[in-house]
């Protein structure tokens, strides 16, 4: 019989809107910068940038409006209007300082899980922005930890796991990246439950591992108190 005694859950995306966010100041910034080339040139500037900038600044909207800034220097040689840069610093304000709200069904599966399991977010992201969204969100008190992580990868699973749980080989790992939320943590020996979301920005993308054992995608966060306690059944 398998026991399973610690889920964890993603944050952006799994319980509230982020990417969407993202592809709405992308869109802007295009526009900002439209006189200095075309959207696909502006968009694959911006994304080798934030690539490139991931290693330094991490993830998260801090890093990603000072990419921004960078890709407008870049774009312009360096003659970017003072304008630019002042509504560039505006959008990434707002990133910060959007209202934050649970997805369809994220608190009823959340509270349900969090009667019958340890319960922990392990998210990636700005230690600051991460734990203000909790926060804002209302759903703080449903979790026994937070783990807020420069990365996710196998060791980061079985550290967190350890840490809050009886080990990955007990746990489930719940999120919308196949990258960051499910790889890593079935190669830690946990379990992985994919909640899709509409959007998937092109750095969290990877192929589903559809003959492991141990993965699942799920229609949605709802779905997931009854897979969970399903596997403790067989």
């Amino acid at each position: 019989m398998t026991t399973i005694t610690t889920v964890g859950v993603d944050a952006d995306d799994t319980l509230w809107h982020c990417e969407s966010l993202f592809r709405l100041t992308h869109q802007r910034f295009v526009d900002l910068l439209s006189e200095h080339g075309d959207q696909d040139r502006i968009e694959a500037q911006l994304a080798a940038t934030e690539k490139r900038n991931l290693r330094v600044y991490g993830y998260g909207a801090k890093g990603f409006t000072l990419s921004m800034i960078e890709t407008a220097l870049d774009l312009t040689d360096g003659a970017v209007d003072t304008r630019v840069i002042r509504e560039i610093l505006a959008v990434g304000r707002e990133m910060l300082t959007e209202p934050i709200e649970p997805l369809p069904g994220v608190e009823h599966a959340l509270a349900q899980l969090s009667l019958r399991y340890r319960l922990v977010l392990i998210t990636k992201g700005d230690l600051l922005h991460q734990e203000q969204k909790l926060a804002s969100s209302g759903l703080g008190d449903l979790f026994a930890a937070v783990e807020i992580v420069s990365e996710k990868d196998a060791d980061t699973y079985r550290r967190v796991f350890a840490r809050h749980g009886t080990g990955a080989e007990q746990a489930v790992m719940a999120g919308n990246s196949m990258r960051s939320d499910i790889l890593p943590a079935l190669a830690a020996g946990s379990w992985g439950a994919l909640i899709p979301y509409p959007l998937v920005w092109a750095h969290e993308a990877a192929e589903a591992p559809v003959e492991h054992p141990r993965y699942a995608e799920l229609g949605s966060i709802s779905e997931l108190p009854a897979w969970v306690d399903s596997l403790g059944a067989s």
